[in-house]
């Protein structure tokens, strides 16, 4: 317990009245103060607290969803092949028609009359290797010069277009080739791969 809050001595309770006595003859508002004290009014120090209750405005927090485009990602498998069916189609081409002799062949010094010659030969090779192993269509079904028209989304792959291409498809125009497809491929089965190598084999005369 403080000093403060010890009750004071009779002594000091005289002289508190004597000079409570001439401040409540000259200040009304202590005097009004006097009395409500001794009418039981607790002191403002001896009041309990009270409680005060402050609104504090509280901000709503709405959540937002925002959806995000994400672009798909196609994976592309890039098919690789084996050489062996390319070397297994020349070494055919080179058997039946002669053909990788004709193109290694330097023709600048042979007439015309001479190259068209192993020309047809070649030629006549070439087809038969193609009839007995592949089965070929046409891409486009209509006839060369017909007038076609290219729809939206159509196989650029399969169709080329030239000439004066502006804008998107549809594209209106004259079928300048049919194009070729292959529908069947039927090449021998090879029991050695690495002989496919040997387009030609070396010739020796005894």
């Amino acid at each position: 317990m403080t000093a403060a809050s010890q009750p004071p001595s009779f002594f000091s309770r005289i002289a508190i009245a004597i000079g409570s006595f001439f401040a409540i003859l000259g200040d009304a508002r202590l005097a009004q103060g006097v009395l409500r004290l001794r009418a039981g009014e607790a002191l403002a120090a001896d009041a309990p607290p009270t409680e005060v209750r402050v609104e504090v405005p509280v901000e709503k927090i709405v959540e937002t969803r925002i959806e995000v485009p994400v672009e798909r990602v196609v994976e592309k498998t890039l098919e690789v092949h084996a050489p062996t069916a390319a070397l297994q189609l020349l070494g055919l081409l080179q058997r039946q028609a002669r053909f990788v002799d004709f193109v290694q062949e330097d023709v600048a010094g042979y007439a015309d009359a001479e190259i068209g010659a192993a020309a047809r030969v070649v030629h006549e090779g070439c087809r038969k290797v193609l009839a007995e192993h592949f089965t070929l269509a046409p891409v486009r079904a209509e006839a060369e010069g017909s007038r076609v028209t290219l729809p939206a989304g159509f196989d650029a792959a399969a169709v080329h277009v030239s000439g004066n291409v502006v804008g998107q498809p549809p594209f209106a125009g004259t079928l300048a080739h049919r194009g070729w497809q292959v529908e069947d491929v039927r090449l021998p089965q090879l029991t050695d791969p690495q002989a496919a190598r040997i387009v030609a084999q070396a010739e020796v005369e005894l």
